[in-house]
């Protein structure tokens, strides 16, 4: 497999070099001529080792790349980078001669190297038709397949309704009044973790010892990727088999860890992860995700009368209405307020990760805005231009 990830890798770092020359030079190569190139690059006697491994995951690399300019020309996302062999490692076989699969003794061969040794986590019954074979930083492998699978039964309706506040204090509160802590991961393995970031750094970069240093690190932060993992998961499907509405808040995580104080707290809670978890499984099992605007004021603004406070600090957690003299508690509050204002989302819906061509998520285009003229809330009233 090392061979296999080594050769799908020279594959789309030489085809990128390529298309970036050609182009330089005034004379652009697309993907067509790009392939017929290969082809004449791998027959090369001096480059004869592509020829031990599969040609398959070669021409999707290929494939891949030219997925990667088009979400580029399109301007979803940046310029195409050369693939590193220190990092995450991939390749990709279709059926057409790529790899072959038995249903009955559940056994995968693929091509040039032979039947894998798989631990499987998931049953299905339809034939895949592409898979991938994924090298993490930690060492793990993984297999990932593309299946037609029957779309998931709608749970049955219970007709609760939910407002859901995200932060960080406590990961979520909902309308009814539940509490969901914040497990707060990172933190609970900052010791630890800076301890073999330590040792890491003091390795010879390159060294053996450095590499096994560098393993250590990388299985203590998938430890604590796949713990947050886990925990939404457990979360999303709690609240989606409870309640048939949940509005949660349109967040602008991107530029709220812009803020250096608090960035690793909200990159730890991961929200958007959250809100795309919820979204996927309300579309499963017939359940319905509402959005509240993003500068409507849900904490400062009274759930019982309506009135909007001036001023809202991050260390008031509770508070009394200056209106109606309704004792507060500010996370309850935005999410009653969420719950009233939110509207439906759609699956176009801006703000929403899209997908490209190999149904990957890509962040779409984002409206970018005038400074200084920008209405942030309604105590600071102004008129909203957007530069499309």
């Amino acid at each position: 497999m090392a061979k296999e990830f080594g050769c799908a890798r020279h594959a789309y770092n030489w085809a990128l070099t390529l298309r970036t020359d050609s182009f330089k030079a005034g004379k652009p190569v697309n993907y067509n001529a790009s392939s017929a190139a290969w082809t004449k690059h791998r027959n090369d006697p001096e480059f004869s080792w592509l020829r031990n491994c599969s040609s398959i995951s070669q021409q999707q690399a290929l494939r891949h790349l030219q997925t990667a300019f088009s979400n580029f020309f399109a301007k979803r996302t940046k310029y195409p980078k050369f693939h590193s062999k220190h990092r995450k490692q991939s390749a990709e076989y279709t059926a057409s001669g790529g790899f072959k699969y038995d249903p009955i003794n559940r056994n995968l061969t693929i091509s040039k190297v032979g039947r894998l040794h798989i631990k499987w986590s998931r049953e299905f019954t339809s034939m895949p038709t592409t898979v991938t074979i994924i090298k993490d930083c930690a060492g793990k492998y993984f297999v990932t397949f593309w299946l037609d699978e029957p779309a998931k039964v709608a749970l049955s309706k219970t007709g609760e309704q939910v407002g859901i506040d995200l932060g960080i204090s406590r990961l979520a509160t909902l309308s009814n009044g539940e509490r969901i802590a914040n497990p707060r991961h990172t933190s609970a393995h900052a010791v630890k973790l800076a301890r073999l970031s330590r040792v890491l750094s003091r390795r010879k970069k390159g060294s053996k010892r450095w590499q096994c240093q560098k393993i250590r690190v990388a299985r203590l932060h998938a430890h604590i990727a796949d713990s947050r993992k886990d925990v939404l998961d457990k979360l999303t499907t709690d609240l989606v088999r409870r309640f048939d509405v949940i509005a949660i808040e349109d967040l602008n995580v991107r530029g709220m860890v812009r803020n250096h104080k608090l960035a690793k707290a909200i990159s730890c809670a991961s929200f958007g992860e959250f809100r795309a978890m919820l979204k996927y499984k309300a579309g499963w099992y017939g359940k319905e995700v509402r959005v509240a605007d993003r500068f409507f004021p849900s904490s400062k603004r009274c759930h019982c009368c309506g009135h909007i406070h001036e001023k809202m600090p991050l260390d008031i957690r509770e508070f009394t209405c200056e209106n109606c003299g309704e004792q507060l508690d500010r996370d309850e509050n935005a999410a009653h307020n969420i719950l009233k204002f939110a509207k439906v989302i759609s699956p176009t819906t801006a703000g929403q990760a899209g997908s490209n061509g190999r149904g990957e998520h890509v962040r779409p285009r984002r409206a970018l805005a005038r400074r200084g003229n920008v209405r942030r809330s309604v105590n600071q009233p102004g008129s909203v231009s957007c530069l499309i």
